[in-house]
């Protein structure tokens, strides 16, 4: 018997479904979003598998030509989000942003395969060419010298839109005089004190105006564009994804993959080995244009349990930041570190707590062995979500919902906590 919130979970769902694909809510994020159409997957899963396999594939169809799946595919021309498809002029079909998000595909994609049958590794296999060169773009266009840590080339493209980690960053960008006058639409929608400053949007139209002039040439990115850090949010989804899409070949056959898939799992550990901070004693961003780094503790850096990543001594050292932090939080775990001075409860991702990543932070500390501190996390995030609703982030210190409500991606997680598994399924 479903509780009133599962209920409410899956009517969000089913609210947001457009046909084929979901958007995160209504009027503020009107189209389909690379890493939320992944964890809607999830969450429909527990109670429509079809639905949950069409979300993936409708995603994948936006791939483009060299791999890159986009991290906004524009559907139709919405009116209340900027920028839309005319700022990026990407020249694919269906347009879409020129950059991508935090690649968990593969790992959602093992999660229905490991909790279902037959059927679902047969979709599966229909899908592993497009994440194998998902995946093969991320290694070769984000990590173009074969160093073994990916960059980013825009802050949107963390997923962690205006963390403090990238200021360091954006601060080194100059904004044109030629950027010309726009008009935001998230403010119009939500208290812009819960969103990124205008400054900010400065800077994020500048790398676009970029990408859009050199053609969305991906290399030409990474090696001179505006920005350019490497992200342990990015780098360590992808090489729990690298590795999940290696057990994906195992079941499917795919010997060759498998060899290259360890590659860069290989080259991955080392990599990653740049972004810990040894003044911040934990993995921080860092720009890759100067190597300097940012000295927060964030929400992403505990994602290195989630990835495997790190030593023996990292990883104890991240576990007693994380418990340090959840010391100071009424609700853990907030985006950027409480007692940092650029720590902000309600803007976004300056602080305020993310559902999605505590998902996967519970899941990495539980693989780890941390699972009193994975308890902690998520039996915050069930209280948030009992008291607040089903928002897109919420206040760490009040547990106040901020930003969209009736969010996508809280429903999911919700609903796979709720289901303790992604096989159940009533009509």
């Amino acid at each position: 018997m479903r509780s009133s919130l599962d209920e409410e979970a899956i009517r969000i769902l089913k609210t947001n479904d457009r046909g084929g694909f979901t958007v995160p809510t209504a009027r503020l994020y009107p189209y389909q979003w690379n890493w939320d159409s992944a964890f809607a997957a999830l969450g429909f899963a527990v109670f429509d598998r079809q639905r949950a396999w069409r979300e993936i594939e409708t995603l994948f169809e936006a791939q483009w030509p060299d791999g890159m799946v986009p991290h906004i595919v524009f559907r139709q021309n919405d009116p209340d989000y900027f920028p839309g498809p005319a700022v990026w002029q990407s020249n694919t079909q269906p347009p879409s942003s020129g950059h991508s998000q935090p690649p968990v595909t593969a790992s959602i994609v093992l999660r229905l395969v490991q909790s279902g049958d037959a059927s679902d590794l047969e979709r599966a296999r229909v899908l592993f060419d497009k994440m194998m060169a998902f995946h093969r773009w991320f290694h070769d266009m984000r990590d173009p010298d074969g160093t073994g840590l990916v960059g980013i080339v825009h802050p949107w493209e963390s997923g962690r839109d205006n963390c403090p980690d990238w200021d360091i960053g954006m601060e080194r960008i100059s904004v044109p005089d030629d950027l010309g006058p726009y008009q935001r639409r998230d403010t119009d929608h939500i208290d812009p004190a819960e969103r990124p400053s205008s400054e900010q949007y400065d800077r994020y139209l500048t790398i676009i105006k970029f990408g859009r002039e050199c053609g969305w040439d991906h290399v030409e990115m990474a090696r001179s564009g505006p920005f350019f850090m490497g992200d342990p949010g990015v780098q360590f989804i992808l090489m729990r994804a690298d590795r999940d899409l290696l057990r994906l070949a195992e079941l499917l056959g795919e010997d060759a993959a498998k060899e290259q898939i360890g590659r860069w799992l290989d080259r991955s550990q080392s990599g990653c080995q740049r972004l810990w901070n040894p003044e911040t004693n934990a993995f921080c961003a860092r720009d890759l244009r100067n190597n300097e780094f940012s000295d927060g503790f964030t929400s992403a850096s505990i994602l290195a349990f989630y990835a495997g990543a790190g030593s023996d001594e990292q990883r104890s050292a991240m576990a007693a930041h994380a418990r340090r932090i959840l010391d100071r939080v009424r609700y853990g775990f907030p985006s950027f570190d409480p007692e940092h001075a650029r720590f902000e409860a309600k803007r976004y991702w300056r602080g305020p707590v993310w559902a999605i990543i505590n998902f996967l932070i519970v899941d990495g500390l539980n693989e780890a062995g941390e699972t009193e501190l994975a308890g902690r996390i998520r039996d915050d995030t069930r209280r948030l979500i009992e008291t607040a609703g089903f928002f897109e982030y919420f206040d760490p210190n009040t547990g106040e919902g901020l930003g969209g409500s009736d969010f996508t991606w809280t429903a999911a997680v919700h609903l796979v906590w709720g289901s303790g598994s992604t096989n159940s399924q009533a009509a």
